[in-house]
């Protein structure tokens, strides 16, 4: 026996099996760097032959103290913070921190501003489906999907460049509405995606929805039952594709989300091939609600006229020194939020994420807790791979679709 695998089992011995304890079965480290367990995560597998007899996940690699240096911040500059958490879904990220900000303060948000936001989260759902979709394929050996998935990818992160100068921690959304209004070519851009992205979409399906080699190695595999993902808290796909039609768009409507006609996908089967279908689905239908807020998205102001707690235009600053004074002290000194906490939670493309907020009268938030939907849904994993070969323990992990910086803040 190793000594990795002595330290493996002193520590979770409580977890094993008899037959592990005494040599009957293999112990074997998968991760924490190992390019399947997608993130820096390690799955202590419990194998007889090539049959996972128990998978334990260990967290805690990419820790990194987020929510606790959150609190050491003022409350506008916490928030570029969120964008390192999912690192595939960072206007989300913004999107649950600023609406719980704007919670705690009854800070109102334009209607331009709400439009924008959905456009752009949609557009974040689809990019983060592709990154799924790409890495997905490779881990089944279907290389030429992770090519054409990347490539739609880097055309949404243009967009993101364009509204914003970064294309991905973008830290485009703020309490209140948004840093600035869309330049122009913004919309002529979106549609031109919009207009590509439909046959695209269609082309993933032709290569993958029908192949024989596909639906062998996905279906029937990692059954997830219904009743186990709601008592594990499981949100997102992996709960849509069991058929439970929990969606917090439909469900608790945010952001104008109510005005917009769009389906949620369901599946019954609950297995690796329903989770695929589900997120292949939401990509179709984001495009819907995308050309929906399009069609009719309203003129006026991106940002909340409430100089208590949103900066002056950037344009006034060099013309005013009210507004200067003004700007410097909401950014060096903050803004005060009253003794209260608050509860926010958007559909993010893992399921709910939500932000828990506690202010206690100063410029900093006394709490700040986020409910990640990785945590949760990679609970469920150690029930749903037993029995199954180690070659489907990689689809099956890659069907939940977790990002190990919305599990280790």
């Amino acid at each position: 026996m190793t000594q990795i695998e002595q330290v493996s089992i002193e520590k979770f011995k409580h977890l094993v099996s008899e037959r592990a304890l005494t040599g009957e079965t293999m112990l074997l480290n998968m991760g924490p760097q190992h390019p399947s367990t997608h993130g820096v995560l390690r799955l202590l597998l419990e194998l007889d032959g090539e049959t996972v007899v128990n998978c334990i996940p260990d967290i805690g690699f990419l820790h990194t103290g987020i929510e606790k240096n959150m609190e050491a911040k003022t409350y506008q500059k916490a928030e570029v913070m969120t964008d390192r958490l999912d690192y595939m879904n960072p206007l989300g990220n913004n999107l649950a921190y600023c609406m719980a900000v704007e919670k705690l303060v009854d800070l109102d948000v334009p209607v331009r501003a709400q439009a924008l936001r959905v456009i752009l989260t949609e557009l974040q759902r689809i990019s983060s489906h592709l990154v799924w979709l790409g890495t997905s394929g490779l881990d089944l050996a279907a290389m030429s999907m992770f090519m054409y998935c990347f490539r739609e990818r880097e055309q949404i992160l243009d967009i993101f460049e364009l509204v914003s100068g970064q294309r991905m921690m973008t830290t485009y959304f703020r309490p209140g509405g948004v840093w600035r209004d869309i330049p122009v070519e913004f919309e002529k851009v979106v549609r031109d995606f919009l207009k590509i992205f439909h046959k695209r979409v269609d082309e993933y399906e032709t290569l993958l929805t029908k192949n024989p080699l596909f639906l062998d190695r996905t279906m029937t595999l990692g059954k997830l039952d219904p009743a186990l993902a709601l008592s594990f808290g499981v949100t997102g796909p992996p709960l849509r594709a069991s058929g439970v039609n929990w969606d917090l768009r439909k469900a608790r409507p945010y952001m104008g989300y109510e005005q917009y006609d769009f389906d949620v996908p369901t599946r019954t089967e609950g297995d690796v091939y329903a989770r695929y279908l589900v997120r292949v689905q939401e990509m179709r239908e984001s495009l819907k609600i995308v050309e929906q807020a399009l069609n009719k998205l309203p003129l006026g102001p991106v940002r909340s006229d409430n100089r208590k707690f949103v900066p002056p235009p950037r344009s006034e600053i060099g013309v005013s020194m009210e507004a200067l004074i003004h700007h410097f002290k909401l950014w060096t000194e903050g803004f005060s939020a009253p003794k209260a906490s608050v509860y926010a939670a958007i559909e993010s493309p893992r399921g709910e994420l939500g932000v828990y907020m506690e202010g206690d009268g100063s410029p900093k938030p006394h709490r700040v807790h986020m409910r990640t939907p990785s945590f949760d849904n990679l609970g469920v994993l150690p029930h749903i791979v037993k029995g199954a070969l180690v070659a489907d323990l990689v689809a099956i992990l890659s069907s939940i679709d977790i990002v190990l910086g919305d599990i280790d803040r």
